[in-house]
């Protein structure tokens, strides 16, 4: 696991989860509530990486 948190990033397993259920719903054109449950929860968890990843790059600025 880094330590820097300018260096966090998505599983990879994840990552290539949430295109799977990315490409599905392109696909079928829908999502079962399962998978769109997931794909959300996958994507907020991205989100949240992105957040601490931002943060720490503002803070390394600002020191």
């Amino acid at each position: 696991m880094p330590t820097d948190l300018a260096e966090l990033s998505l599983p990879k397993a994840l990552d290539d989860r949430l295109q799977h259920l990315l490409d599905e719903q392109g696909r079928r054109g829908r999502l079962t509530a399962a998978e769109k449950r997931e794909a959300e929860a996958i994507a907020q968890i991205a989100s949240t990486l992105t957040i601490l990843k931002l943060g720490a790059q503002v803070q390394s600025i600002n020191s």
